[in-house]
């Protein structure tokens, strides 16, 4: 199965960068998991929030895989406990899709883009910092994976 994390965003710290890593090498073979970063755009000099998001939407929209089952994160998406994370990635390794999932700018994404999304999910009701959001997502897939394969990473 594969996963691609777009993250609009640039620069994270290096603890950010060593957690992602450490958890996308944990996935083994049966999942190729990559994530790339999106150039965000500058804001001042007539650049507002609107035009922002717009231009890193244009991004987002060129890194998109072929075909990709579209999920983006939001604030007012779903909030799935890790076993019903579990489920819908069984269900697209099922079908054979191809998921990515997007992170937004900080001053989040179109409705344009949010409207083309397959599935809108929310790790969390509290404001989160990208490259936190960036951890979190990437434990919580190998999470989900762990539990696909009943290994005693998670425990309920």
């Amino acid at each position: 199965m594969n996963i691609t994390v777009l993250a609009v965003g640039t620069k994270m710290p290096k603890w950010v960068d060593e957690a992602v890593a450490e958890y996308a090498k944990r996935f083994g073979r049966d999942i190729h998991y990559t994530l790339k970063e999106i150039k965000p755009e500058k804001r001042g000099g007539g650049v507002d929030a609107e035009r922002g998001m717009a231009a890193e939407e244009k991004r987002i929209l060129e890194a998109i895989p072929e075909q990709a089952y579209l999920v983006v994160l939001d604030e007012r998406g779903k909030a799935p406990t890790s076993v019903e994370l579990a489920d819908y990635l069984r269900q697209w390794q099922h079908e054979g899709v191809h998921v990515c999932f997007v992170i937004g700018g900080a001053d989040g994404m179109t409705a344009a883009l949010k409207n083309k999304a397959r599935l809108m999910l929310r790790l969390s009701s509290l404001t989160l910092p990208h490259g936190m959001v960036r951890v979190l997502l990437t434990e919580q897939l190998y999470r989900a994976v762990s539990i696909l394969h009943n290994h005693p990473y998670h425990r309920e």
